[in-house]
C-alpha cells in the first residue's frame, strides 16, 4: 500500500469551529461515480470507500454488508435525504473520526490549510469514551481562546440546543457564522456548567512564533508552534535559521495546546531536528506499513526540549514521539491528548466528501499512543486554574521563567547543553 503524506489527516479529531475547518489535508483521489442518476449512487459511493479503506476489517463489529443492503433498499428523492442516511450509516461504526461532509462542509475543510479562518477558533471532537462533544484545544489568539475556553471542556449547549447525540458536523454548522455575529455556548468544566457568549471573527493564523531568550543557562531559542497547517513547515524553517544565525545554545519547542493538523507538516518539521532515524510509521488494516524517516538534512544538532500538555495532540504527538524515541529531545510537561489514528479525506462525485480512518500510527519504537498519549520525560502538571491563569490572565508570562513548565524546560535544557559540551570535549581529546 502506498500512502502519500499529503493524503493523510492528523488533526486531533478535529474540526475547527469556523467557516473554514482546520484539520484536513489535500485530496488524493477523485470521486468514483458521476452523481447523475440517483442520490442512491452517492450512498453506495460512501459505503464502497469505507468498505475498501477502513482500518478495522470488522468495521468495529458492524456487519457492513448488511448495512449496504439496508441503505440501498431505501428510496431517496433528494440529496438531502441521501446525506441524512449517509450520516446515519457512517455513525453505525461509532468512530468520531470517520465522518461525512456535505459540499459546504467539505469545501470548508479544504480551505483549512490556507491558515485563514472565520469563526471562534476551537477544535472539537467526540470523546471516544463518553461520546460527548469535547474541546480539543482553542486556537491561540482567537475569540474562543480569549473568552477562556480550554482543552477538555465539554460543550453542553449551542445557542440553547443540547449537544447530546450531536456529531461534530452538526456542531460546526451551529457554531460557525459570519464575523461580528455571536454564538452562545454552555461549557461543562469540573462538574460546573459555564455560559459563554463569543463573537465570531476572521482569524489569520501564523502557526510559528519565535524569539531569542536570555536565560540562566544561556542564550536560548524559543519556538512556539500552534498548529501543523500548510505554512507551518516554512515558518518553522525560517525560525530555526534565524535563531541559528544568533548562535543560540539550545532550543525549547513549545507544542502546548497544539491540536495537530497535517501529517506532511509533522514529518517535515521532525526532519528539521532529526538527522537520522524513523519519524513515524503507519499500519493499515492488512498490517501493511509505511515508514517516514529523517533525510539527513537537520537544520541544527543543538540540545532541544519539547513542551507538551493535554492539548497537544496528533501531529504534535508524532513530532514529540519521534524526538523522544530517537533521544533527540527531552519532553517536558503533561501527558498529551492521545490520538494515534490517520484519516484519508476523499472527495465525492457531487462535491461532498468523506473522512475515513484508514490507519494507525506508531512512534519509532512502535508505541501505539491512541487514547494514551506521550508520557513526558519530566512531568510538570498544571491544574486547569493554573493553565487559565497562565494562558489568559498572564499571557506575558508564557515562555518566561515565571511559566513553571518553561522554567523546568530551561533547567532540563541546561543539563542537555552541559552534557553535549562534555561529549564534544571527550571527542576532541
Amino acid at each position: 500500500m502506498v500512502i502519500t503524506t499529503r493524503g493523510l489527516v492528523l488533526g486531533a479529531t478535529a474540526v475547527t469551529l469556523t467557516t473554514v475547518a482546520v484539520t484536513s489535508l489535500g485530496i488524493h483521489s477523485q470521486g468514483q461515480a458521476l452523481f447523475k442518476e440517483s442520490p442512491k449512487e452517492l450512498v453506495d459511493e460512501v459505503w464502497q470507500i469505507i468498505y475498501r479503506q477502513y482500518v478495522d476489517e470488522t468495521f468495529n463489529q458492524v456487519d457492513w454488508l448488511a448495512v449496504r443492503r439496508e441503505y440501498l433498499s431505501k428510496s431517496y428523492s433528494s440529496r438531502e435525504e441521501a446525506y441524512k442516511s449517509i450520516r446515519e450509516m457512517v455513525g453505525k461504526m461509532e468512530d468520531p473520526y470517520t465522518r461525512f461532509m456535505d459540499p459546504e462542509e467539505f469545501k470548508n475543510m479544504q480551505v483549512d490549510t490556507s491558515g485563514e479562518l472565520t469563526g471562534i477558533g476551537i477544535q472539537i471532537g467526540l470523546d471516544e469514551k463518553t461520546k460527548k462533544l469535547t474541546v480539543i484545544s482553542p486556537i491561540e489568539d482567537t475569540p474562543a481562546f480569549k473568552a477562556g475556553i480550554t482543552a477538555r471542556d465539554i460543550i453542553i449547549k449551542i445557542d440553547g440546543k443540547s449537544t447530546e447525540g450531536m456529531d461534530t458536523n452538526q456542531a460546526v454548522s451551529l457554531i460557525r457564522g459570519e464575523p461580528g455575529t455571536k454564538v452562545n455556548l454552555v461549557i461543562e468544566r469540573g462538574g460546573k456548567q459555564i455560559p459563554y457568549t463569543i463573537e465570531r471573527a476572521k482569524i489569520e493564523i501564523h502557526p510559528v512564533k519565535f524569539s531569542q531568550r536570555q536565560t540562566p543557562v544561556g542564550n536560548i531559542g524559543y519556538i512556539r508552534l500552534n498548529q501543523f497547517s500548510a505554512n507551518a513547515s516554512k515558518e518553522m524553517r525560517d525560525a530555526i535559521k534565524a535563531l541559528e544565525a544568533k548562535n543560540v545554545a539550545g532550543y525549547v519547542l513549545d507544542l502546548r495546546g497544539n491540536p495537530g493538523g497535517l501529517l506532511y507538516a509533522s514529518v517535515d518539521i521532525a526532519r528539521m531536528w532529526l538527522q537520522s532515524g524513523t519519524i513515524v510509521s503507519t499500519k493499515d488494516r492488512r498490517g501493511e506499513q509505511e515508514r517516514e524517516v529523517a533525510n539527513g538534512r537537520a537544520l541544527t544538532d543543538k540540545p532541544l526540549v519539547v513542551l507538551v500538555d493535554k492539548g497537544s495532540a496528533s501531529a504534535s504527538e508524532i513530532v514529540s514521539g519521534a524526538l523522544q524515541d530517537n533521544k533527540r529531545a527531552k519532553i517536558v510537561g503533561m501527558q498529551t491528548f492521545g490520538k494515534g489514528l490517520v484519516q484519508s479525506v476523499r472527495p465525492l462525485s457531487d462535491g461532498s466528501g468523506v473522512a475515513v480512518t484508514i490507519a494507525k500510527y506508531f512512534t519509532p519504537n512502535g508505541r501505539d499512543i491512541n487514547k494514551h498519549g506521550i508520557d513526558p520525560d519530566v512531568v510538570v502538571n498544571l491544574t486547569d486554574e493554573q493553565r487559565q491563569d497562565l494562558w489568559l490572565r498572564n499571557r506575558d508570562k508564557l515562555g518566561t521563567m515565571e511559566d513553571i513548565q518553561f522554567a523546568k524546560a530551561i533547567e532540563v535544557l541546561g543539563q542537555e547543553i552541559a552534557a553535549q559540551g562534555s561529549r564534544r570535549a571527550e571527542t576532541a581529546k
